[in-house]
Order: C-alpha cells, then sequence, then structure tokens
C-alpha cells in the first residue's frame, strides 16, 4: 500500500494516463460509494487503461481499419458485436446504419410490434465514408 501510495504523489503522470481526479468524480457518481481509498482509485484507473487498451488493440487487429492504417468506430462497433468478451458494450457502440434503414426499422416496429434488422454491409460503408 505504501508503494502505491509513494506512487501517486509525483509520479502517477507516468504511470496512468488517464486523469485521476476525472475517474473519482466517476465513482464518487455511485450511490454506494461514500470515500474512495487512493490505491483503489489508482487500480481502478489503470485498470481502465489497460481494458481500453485491449479493447482498441483488439479491434484494430480484427477489423478492416487495419488495411487504412487507422482504428474505426465501425471496427469498434463490430469487436462489441462479435466478441463475447466485449457483448456488454454492445448498447454503447452500436452499429452504425442510415437514418433512412432507421426510419423503415421503426415503422416496421410500428407494424409489427418488434424491430428487426439485417446486415447490409453496402449501406454500413457509405455512411462511414461521409
Amino acid at each position: 500500500a505504501e508503494m502505491a501510495a509513494a506512487r501517486l504523489s509525483g509520479t502517477e503522470n507516468r504511470l496512468v494516463s488517464l486523469p485521476l481526479s476525472r475517474i473519482r468524480v466517476i465513482m464518487k457518481s455511485s450511490p454506494e460509494v461514500s470515500s474512495i481509498n487512493q490505491d483503489a482509485l489508482f487500480l481502478t484507473a489503470k485498470a481502465t487503461e489497460l481494458f481500453v487498451q485491449y479493447l482498441a488493440t483488439y479491434s484494430y487487429k480484427h477489423g478492416r481499419g487495419k488495411e487504412k492504417n487507422a482504428l474505426t468506430y465501425t471496427d469498434l462497433s463490430h469487436t462489441a458485436e462479435e466478441c463475447e468478451t466485449f457483448q456488454f458494450l454492445a448498447d454503447i457502440l452500436p452499429k452504425k446504419i442510415l437514418a433512412s434503414k432507421y426510419l423503415k426499422m421503426l415503422e416496421k416496429e410500428k407494424r409489427d410490434g418488434e424491430v428487426g434488422e439485417d446486415d447490409d454491409e453496402a449501406e454500413e460503408e457509405e455512411d462511414e465514408d461521409k
């Protein structure tokens, strides 16, 4: 514990990239959290940083962005949809669809009572290039 506290004193910026003050605010936004131990704050920040790094690396390696030497939103949303580890992110990283396709889905929902979606990669591609 002393080692982590010593790390936090002056060298925290080199050990973790995310702003600890922002992470503290997010942690305190939970009603169950009353106080935050400095070690817990540091470890949460470091774990979050490593998770984001893993998500980005995995998405880049398994996505089409590699061809363009770039990580795209489509790569991230595809990872959230296809990889079991990241499926809990599917709600916050939804596949991009055209507005016209979304309106058709809403119309279908009104008629059928449930939303259906089909995989039309061509429309997704058009949307990404705009």
